[in-house]
């Protein structure tokens, strides 16, 4: 399973969602709120490290779109911080 797979399992508490939904479908439109869409640039940003901004966000759609990001943004070099 995927990192933001696993973290969408995390966010629903359930398995179903996140197996049920295709890598590039879109997550909004699929069901997650925006609030659970905030709660999941959170837990991205604690697993991963990798900061996203708000422009960051309006960009991500899809879990390809995070997926691809966070694997950019890691490759990158670390993410600053402590």
């Amino acid at each position: 399973m995927s990192t933001i797979r696993t973290l969408l399992v995390e966010l629903t508490g359930t398995a179903e969602y996140a197996d049920a939904i295709g890598d590039d479908a879109d997550l909004a439109g699929s069901g997650i709120d925006s609030g659970d869409l905030v709660r999941l640039v959170l837990l991205v940003e604690q697993r991963t490290g990798v900061e996203i901004t708000a422009d960051d966000m309006e960009k991500l759609r899809t879990i390809a779109d995070y997926e691809r990001f966070v694997a950019e943004r890691s490759v990158a070099g670390p993410a600053g911080g402590a």
